[in-house]
C-alpha cells in the first residue's frame, strides 16, 4: 500500500485520487477495510492510496477526493459503493457523508 502526502497537490497530466486516511485515530476506525472497498471498486479514471494524517483525526476514517476536493468522514466499506456511484461516476457528492469542518452548509 503506498503512502500519500495528504497535502501533496495533484502534478497536471496525473489521474486524480482518493486518498483513504491510514494514520492511528482512522486506523483504529476501520480504515483499511474502507481503504480496500475502494480498491476493489473498478476506477479506470481514479487513483486509490492510503495516506498519512489528514488532520481530521475526531472523524474518521476520513476520505478526500483530490478531483474536486472533496472531503468525506466517517466512512466505511458499505458507504463506498454509493460514494462510487454517486460520485465519482455521477459528479454528486454524497451530502451524508460530507465532512462538516470542510463543507460548511449554508442555511438562509
Amino acid at each position: 500500500m503506498a503512502q500519500v502526502n495528504a497535502s501533496e497537490s495533484l502534478w497536471e497530466g496525473e489521474k486524480p485520487c482518493i486518498l483513504v486516511c491510514q494514520h492511528r485515530s482512522c486506523a483504529m476506525q476501520g480504515s483499511a477495510r474502507t481503504l480496500k472497498a475502494f480498491e476493489n471498486e473498478a476506477l479506470s479514471d481514479f487513483t486509490v492510496e492510503g495516506s498519512e494524517c489528514m488532520g481530521q483525526c475526531s472523524s474518521g476514517p476520513t476520505v478526500r477526493v483530490t478531483s474536486d476536493e472533496t472531503w468525506y468522514c466517517q466512512v466505511q466499506p458499505e458507504d463506498v459503493p454509493k460514494i462510487v456511484e454517486q460520485h465519482i461516476k455521477g459528479g454528486e457528492p454524497v451530502e451524508e457523508k460530507l465532512n462538516p469542518r470542510i463543507h460548511l452548509r449554508m442555511y438562509f
